[in-house]
């Protein structure tokens, strides 16, 4: 394997070129040199969330292993679609054969189908594109299964009991992965939208400062909630934080989704009983072998490829398949 350098190439967002050299490939045009390598690139929501940091390393090295140039780029936040836009439209003038993007929203979806009218291949990471054709493939966790999942384990787990009081901590209006998980729980837990058990539905942000104080919205409003579904891990965190400042962290229920390595710790340490663990490195491998196996042979992947959940806990019940803890562990990202 060759060495790796990073080098800045473009000054919007935060976009990076990965090149490898001494596999192959060389970024030299001068007659007798071997041809450029495969410009592959992936852009994330962001570029600080551990979720988004694992999958630019599984995009490193499938990209290393096949001796092509990663170009990497992100948006400010989860709500930057114009900054996606703007990465997404930089690589492809800079060569990029195909572009692996976490989509923001639906404001990237003109963009995304103009690559691909300039015959870039576009797959979509973790979420899909609105609609979801709009890319030519999408390589992600079965959203709606991890939310069914945590939904059967929390039916499960309370099964017997009465007086269940759901609260339910969704990401942001519009937020497709949100959605998936929103849905997937009702069904795992056999209810729906609406049903007398629910008695709040927050939107935390995906986080836990914002989390938190959504819960203590709910706990004044309710404080007999028992049962907590979770977008996410850190919204979890928050959601254990309100409860713990009201002495109420013991009994309730708390469920989510991302499998995280400090989320499986949450797991772990029983301020959530159950997470189903989604593997972001592996989103990212398979998208560069494909976006390479495009540039050189001109196979274009198409559809869903399921990635793959695991319900973790240290708590199984009848019935619900999971892996404890220290399967988590040695699996989990961040």
């Amino acid at each position: 394997m060759g060495t790796l350098r990073r080098v800045s190439v473009l000054s919007v967002g935060m976009i990076t070129a990965l090149v490898v050299a001494g596999c192959g490939g060389s970024t030299s045009n001068q007659a007798g040199a071997s041809p450029k390598p495969v410009i592959v690139g992936l852009i994330t929501k962001t570029d600080a969330n551990p979720f988004f940091v694992k999958m630019r390393q599984g995009a490193e090295r499938e990209a290393a292993a096949k001796g092509a140039v990663l170009m990497t780029g992100a948006g400010k936040d989860t709500s930057d679609a114009a900054g996606e836009v703007t990465a997404l439209e930089n690589m492809v003038s800079a060569g990029a054969k195909a572009i692996l993007i976490t989509p923001d929203s639906a404001g990237v979806t003109a963009a995304v189908k103009k690559a691909r009218s300039q015959g870039v291949l576009v797959i979509a990471l973790d979420s899909p594109t609105d609609p979801v054709d709009a890319a030519d493939a999408l390589f992600a966790t079965d959203n709606k299964k991890a939310g069914q999942l945590i939904g059967q384990y929390a039916k499960a787990a309370e099964a017997g009991k009465t007086g269940i009081k759901i609260a339910m901590f969704d990401e942001a209006p519009g937020s497709t992965v949100g959605k998936l998980r929103h849905d997937g729980f009702l069904l795992g837990y056999g209810i729906s939208d609406g049903d007398s058990q629910i008695v709040c539905v927050a939107n935390g942000g995906g986080n836990q400062t914002d989390s938190q104080t959504q819960m203590e919205n709910c706990l004044t409003k309710d404080s007999g909630i028992n049962v907590v579904y979770t977008i996410n891990e850190p919204s979890a965190f928050g959601v254990y934080k309100a409860l713990q400042n009201r002495g109420k962290q013991n009994g309730v229920l708390i469920v989510s989704v991302d499998g995280g390595c400090t989320g499986v710790g949450g797991v772990k340490d029983g301020r959530i009983a159950a997470t189903s663990q989604q593997y972001p490195l592996k989103m990212a491998s398979l998208g560069v072998d494909a976006g390479v196996d495009f540039a050189k042979n001109g196979k274009r992947v198409s559809g869903y490829t399921d990635t793959g959940v695991t319900l973790i806990s240290d708590k199984p019940v009848s019935g619900v398949d999971s892996k404890d803890t220290t399967f988590g562990l040695d699996n989990c990202w961040g």
